[in-house]
């Protein structure tokens, strides 16, 4: 894929990316991370927004509002699919999404040290955000995090500001 086509995806959808995002799970395993169970489409019905990737949908990137700000919640993309610039897409997807809503950055949680997970964000704009600025929903997003068996291997919170306007 050379051009990923990101939109809003609709309830209609989320069976087809709840797949994709069982797909992707996978990966964890194959690093060594025995993630708790997890059931994506119940990710995508409580996210604020839920963008899709691919016709059809390939993988998702499920937003929520953490302080006022735009989070990402999960990035998924359907192994089969990968390196292929689709979460590239999805990122940039996020991005345009909190721009358009006046937000000043995107925040997100990540493993730090695998390579799809903290290099791949940092990569792509994102810095380590710490905890000293975080606010109390981010103290409890990672609080939720810890008490649902998430961190099992080392992690961090990372930001990426969002330009107000898009250069050309």
């Amino acid at each position: 894929m050379t051009h990923t086509e990101v939109y809003t995806a609709g309830p209609e959808l989320f069976g087809e990316l709840a797949r994709a995002g069982a797909a992707a799970q996978t990966l964890f395993a194959a690093v060594g991370i025995d993630l708790p169970d997890d059931d994506p489409e119940e990710t995508l019905r409580h996210a604020a927004v839920v963008l899709a990737a691919g016709r059809p949908p390939v993988g998702f990137a499920a937003l929520t509002l953490v302080d006022g700000g735009v989070h990402l919640e999960e990035l998924a993309v359907d192994p089969a699919f990968g390196r292929r610039g689709v979460g590239s897409a999805l990122l940039e997807g996020v991005c345009d999404y909190a721009r358009e809503r006046g937000s000043a950055a995107v925040t997100l949680t990540t493993f730090r040290d695998v390579a799809f997970n903290g290099p791949f964000y940092s990569s792509r704009g994102w810095v380590e955000w710490p905890r000293e600025e975080w606010g109390p929903q981010m103290r409890e997003q990672w609080a939720a995090e810890e008490a649902a068996g998430i961190v099992v291997a080392p992690r961090l919170a990372m930001r990426r500001e969002v330009p107000v306007s898009k250069r050309v």
